[in-house]
């Protein structure tokens, strides 16, 4: 039957990637029978990276990886080929990287008066402990649409810990109690080791060249066909005797109208929602412009299907709130050593062994990272590239008198350097480009469980939902393995593949992790 199966994946970002490749490697389902349709001119979706050394390197936003609990990540990655070493799979050269580059965080937290702060001891007091448990072990269903600030109190925002975890993996105090609870579950094992980020892997260039490269190389070779600077605008549906059945796809195409009949045997695999969505680049001299979705429509086409189809989830739950969404962040390329070489003195850490640097006390909430370099394949030798962000791009600047939001990138570099107590001479040859992400973090908005769909959705005979906006239990959004995980589910389930989908690894269920939890609360 495979044999006779059209697949069409609308979206090419990671999720979409993986599903095809899933559908090609464990489903038997002919490269040549799956198309990718993609409304940008590159795939990839949220994991992009782009630019040259002369105009500017750009890069949205960042991933935490580990290489302990991303089961279908490398479960998929252990399948695909490296594109520059012979023989070796795109795990094979992550794993070998991060051996010989290890992470060990020496300045991870950074106060007003550039000192170093001493983050061994999470600052909880034990009230704090006692909230923190209490909202750990509380069941989902308890919990709710709750924030997190209805779980923590107003000093628990101050500690360490939060300036650590948030950070990290972009959390607000106002975002979903939920995604909280699962990430202090799914991540307990850095829990012990948060300070010094020992726990984080990298790939070996950005994730884009790293991970999206080599994958949509692989799929091309198996004879997928990418069609780029193509949206599709509708997916007409039958709804008959309670199945959901998609008919055929509407696109346009450089402009141009087409129409797609889908079988009742072909299957269509849809990205819903966006966290990139309405995304917008500043230069040295301007700040990045206010888009929203009404500016992209990267939004409509859930919004559409979910129309009294409550089993298609809530797109309204994550999108109507930009100023609980939204962060701005930043990507600076160089062609002089000097920022590089004075940083190392600062942190201790040579690039690619330190991670996030958080300027606790700033108005912005401001983060720089320095990765190994090269960061880019093709990175011309004697240019470098850092990356930051700042989670409360809305305030004043401690040093520019104008909120992130408005500042262009020569003016966030001065920012930084204040911070620093660099002289502003040292970013003479940079280039900071900044990049506004209106629904960077909407997937973690307060949500009921029914906001998102379910992989397959119920009574659907042949369309999926793969993005951060389906509902997987246990696991956690703002990560490229939540994405994978949504693919191979879903591909599983439409093909009736026997193959079991790798669980999530209770490393929360461990005795050690708990014992070394609980030493770290209490130091």
């Amino acid at each position: 039957m495979s044999d006779s199966i059209k697949a069409y994946l609308v979206g090419g970002g990671i999720g979409n990637l993986a599903a095809a490749a899933f559908m090609i490697r464990d489903a038997g389902v002919a490269g040549s029978d799956i198309t990718i349709f993609e409304a940008s001119p590159l795939s990839g979706g949220s994991l992009d990276g782009g630019g040259n050394a002369e105009t500017g390197y750009t890069l949205r936003g960042g991933r935490m990886l580990t290489t302990d609990n991303y089961e279908c990540t490398w479960d998929l990655f252990k399948s695909i080929p490296s594109l520059e070493h012979v023989g070796k799979t795109v795990y094979d050269e992550t794993i070998a990287f991060n051996e010989m580059h290890k992470s060990h965080s020496k300045a991870r937290l950074v106060d007003r008066n550039r000192f170093r702060l001493n983050v061994s001891s999470m600052g909880f007091n034990m009230h704090e402990r006692a909230e923190l448990m209490a909202l750990a072990e509380a069941d989902e269903e308890k919990l709710g649409n709750t924030a997190i600030t209805d779980w923590l109190s107003p000093e628990f925002f101050d500690t360490k810990f939060w300036y650590m975890w948030a950070t990290t993996f972009a959390f607000q105090p106002w975002h979903s109690a939920v995604e909280f609870k699962r990430y202090l579950h799914r991540f307990m094992m850095e829990f012990s080791r948060i300070e010094t980020l020992a726990g984080v892997k990298r790939t070996v260039y950005n994730q884009y060249d790293s991970l999206v490269r080599p994958l949509q190389h692989w799929l091309q070779e198996q004879g997928v066909r990418v069609v780029h600077n193509c949206k599709v605008e509708d997916i007409e549906l039958d709804e008959d005797g309670g199945n959901t059945i998609v008919e055929r796809l509407r696109c346009s195409r450089d402009g141009v109208a087409e129409t797609i009949e889908v079988r009742p045997q072909d299957l269509v695999f849809f990205q819903n929602g966006s966290m990139t969505d309405a995304s917008s680049f500043g230069n040295m001299h301007s700040a990045p412009p206010k888009f929203d979705k009404r500016d992209s429509q990267g939004w409509a086409l859930w919004e559409k299907l979910a129309v009294d189809r409550p089993q298609f989830g809530n797109p309204a739950a994550f999108n109507t709130s930009i100023p609980e969404s939204w962060w701005e962040s930043f990507t600076v390329t160089l062609k002089d050593p000097a920022f590089f070489d004075k940083m190392e003195q600062f942190t201790g850490n040579t690039d690619g062994t330190g991670g996030l640097v958080t300027f606790k006390d700033s108005n912005w909430l401001m983060s720089v990272v320095l990765a190994h370099q090269p960061h880019f394949a093709g990175q011309p030798e004697g240019v470098q590239v850092f990356w930051g962000y700042a989670l409360h791009p809305d305030r004043v600047g401690n040093f520019v008198a104008k909120p992130m939001a408005d500042c262009t990138g020569e003016e966030i570099l001065r920012e930084l350097c204040g911070h620093l107590n660099f002289d502003m001479q040292i970013m003479e040859k940079a280039n900071c480009i900044p990049c506004r992400m209106p629904y960077i973090t909407s997937m973690f908005m307060p949500r009921f469980k029914s906001d998102r769909p379910l992989p397959v959705p119920t009574n659907s005979r042949n369309l999926a939902f793969v993005s951060q906006f389906v509902e997987i239990p246990e696991d956690v959004v703002f990560t490229v393995e939540y994405s994978v995980r949504a693919a191979q589910m879903a591909v599983y389930e439409l093909l009736n593949v026997k193959r079991t989908v790798p669980p999530v690894s209770h490393y929360d269920k461990s005795l050690k992790v708990k014992l070394e939890t609980l030493v770290k609360a209490f130091r």
